[in-house]
């Protein structure tokens, strides 16, 4: 969610071509642990998501519309990360770092664009759930061409994302190039900019809350039927059964959008600029690293295939 924030316009200042991330500001010691704690989160997160495409790709038992979306969070897991972290290694190794205004906005383009196709694929993802649950004999039929409903989430992404870039990249900025955070976020360009934001401003407001409140509104739509399904059932074990196949979706789409909700209230409210990077290091670099670990502890099916897995690499390892 992006916050809709007035800045003064100023002029008759140098126009900047370079700006300047200044990340955590904090001592070598801190540094070099920060840095270790960043790179380990990052290559555990390109791991755990690889594996998730893997084990889905090569096992035919999870061959349906539910893993197929999941594959696809995977990949937006990956990119959002290795927008994000591979900077913010080297912000946080120098005490801060250069970045032309391209490479800046390039930066903002892919991260945007990664988050709003995952809101998407999370909004798909639980219309999966509830035609599985609230209207399991029609799902075959329902769920009959999953590609679609992808393909519409990463062009969505990538057409509201679009628009905020190019009206982005029209801005001049011409104040001190200094960015008080460790990747190019949409508030801190817009503060570094001299030129009339009103129009981009209102564009991106639009498109942030019409997206993130119909995708909410409809997520706690299903979920409130899913519940109500569910509560029929009259066996335990059923009722065991059935929330155990959304169980693992509802605790990601509630660790993604709880983040996006401190992001707003840390961005809009009076609080310190660590607190924001507090906020937004949650959300692009400790989420991805959680995704794939929620779905492998609370997914039976995704357990059974790593263990599977494992075994018979093991077994191939034994035997060489």
């Amino acid at each position: 969610v992006i916050t809709f924030i007035c800045f003064p316009q100023q002029h008759n200042q140098s126009a900047v071509q370079e700006l300047v991330l200044l990340g955590f500001q904090v001592m070598h010691g801190s540094r070099i642990i920060l840095f270790i704690s960043f790179l380990v989160l990052y290559i555990a997160t390109i791991s755990g998501n690889v594996l998730i495409i893997t084990m889905v790709s090569t096992t035919r038992h999870l061959h349906s519309p539910m893993y197929f979306f999941l594959i696809h969070l995977s990949f937006c897991d990956i990119i959002l990360s290795s927008t994000v972290v591979p900077n913010l290694l080297r912000v946080t190794l120098n005490n801060g770092s250069n970045m032309s205004v391209t490479g800046c906005i390039i930066q903002f383009h892919f991260f945007g664009f990664s988050t709003s196709t995952e809101c998407h694929l999370l909004t798909v993802m639980s219309y999966d759930r509830y035609v599985a649950i609230c209207k399991p004999l029609h799902y075959q039929t329902i769920m009959k061409f999953p590609l679609c409903l992808v393909m519409v989430s990463w062009i969505g992404g990538l057409f509201s994302t679009l628009i905020s870039t190019i009206l982005l990249s029209r801005l001049d900025f011409c104040y001190s190039g200094d960015i008080d955070h460790f990747f190019c976020d949409f508030a801190p360009l817009v503060q570094l900019s001299c030129s009339d934001t009103t129009v981009l401003q209102l564009v991106v407001l639009i498109l942030a809350i019409s997206e993130f409140l119909i995708e909410t509104v409809f997520i706690i739509s299903t979920y409130v039927c899913i519940f109500l399904a569910i509560h029929r059932i009259s066996s335990t074990t059923g009722k065991q059964k059935a929330f155990s196949t959304c169980s693992s979706h509802l605790a990601v789409v509630c660790t993604y959008y709880g983040t996006l909700i401190g992001i707003y209230i840390f961005s809009s409210a009076e609080h310190s600029s660590s607190m924001n990077k507090i906020a937004s290091l949650i959300y692009t670099v400790v989420t991805p690293f959680l995704n794939p670990l929620i779905y492998s502890l609370r997914n039976q099916d995704i357990k059974n295939s790593i263990k599977r897995y494992w075994k018979k690499n093991k077994t191939q390892i034994s035997r060489v």
